[in-house]
């Protein structure tokens, strides 16, 4: 049994959610890092603008949605005043829904800041008839700024698909879990989000794995110490092609 990228495992039948952990202790905190190296070794990639069926109810890949259907959470105050100062940069050249902060984000009855949701999707997401084309107008401005888009846009945006969580024990110690986001992350059954790529068999497609595809994204949650020792083991694991393929291979193989 084989994965696009050529991984293997023989004599063993792993069940549909099965998937490979590594931890790394981090030398200046008292801080346990879980990777998913499952998901990180797997041929993932986005396919937004490639068949990306959007995650409303009914597919639609001729919207060019993607992920933007229900908007955005900020995270925290640092992330709020990031975005504020990225809505500054905008105009309507490259932000088909122009309008201030004030207006372009909300709070919600728990307190998160959130992004307005206009017609079906976020208020940054342009539609198919702008002349910037279909997509976040913050990807378009990293664009034309010369700058990367994980500067220019909200920190859950950047980060998707990988999932970031902080588990604080009694004693003071942080396990912190690294992996991807899948549909129970919005609820389980209840969600709203219809379709999730990490899940499809359809995006895992891509011509790297996802541990070097998504460095500067890796780097900026776990810096660079923890991201190289994370190369190193994964590179490892990966030259002795006996990695678990990713649940979405399974089902399809």
């Amino acid at each position: 049994m084989a994965s696009d990228i050529g991984v293997s495992v023989d004599d063993w039948s792993p069940g549909d959610d099965a998937r490979e952990w590594l931890s790394l202790e981090d030398p200046h905190e008292h801080r346990t890092w879980l990777f998913d190296v499952t998901f990180l070794t797997s041929a993932w990639t986005c396919i937004y603008g490639a068949g990306c069926p959007g995650i409303d109810t009914e597919p639609a890949p001729e919207l060019a949605l993607g992920c933007c259907s229900h908007g955005a959470y900020l995270n925290g105050d640092d992330d709020l005043a990031h975005i504020r100062s990225m809505i500054a940069e905008l105009d309507a050249e490259i932000w088909q829904h122009c309008r201030d902060s004030a207006e372009a984000l909300w709070q919600d009855g728990e307190g998160w800041w959130r992004t307005q949701v206009v017609d079906g999707a976020c208020v940054f997401a342009n539609r198919i008839d702008h002349p910037a084309g279909a997509g976040c107008a913050f990807h378009v401005l990293a664009k034309r700024t010369g700058r990367r888009p994980m500067d220019t846009k909200p920190e859950i945006c950047w980060q998707a698909p990988i999932r970031r969580e902080d588990h604080e024990t009694v004693t003071g110690h942080v396990y912190t879990m690294v992996r991807e986001w899948e549909l129970r992350d919005w609820g389980g059954p209840d969600t709203d989000v219809s379709w999730w790529c990490t899940s499809s068999a359809n995006a895992h497609v891509g011509s790297q794995r996802v541990f070097t595809a998504l460095r500067d994204e890796l780097t900026a949650i776990c810096g660079p110490e923890i991201y190289a020792e994370l190369c190193a083991e994964l590179n490892v694991r990966a030259a002795s092609a006996r990695l678990l393929p990713h649940p979405a291979v399974r089902r399809r193989e």
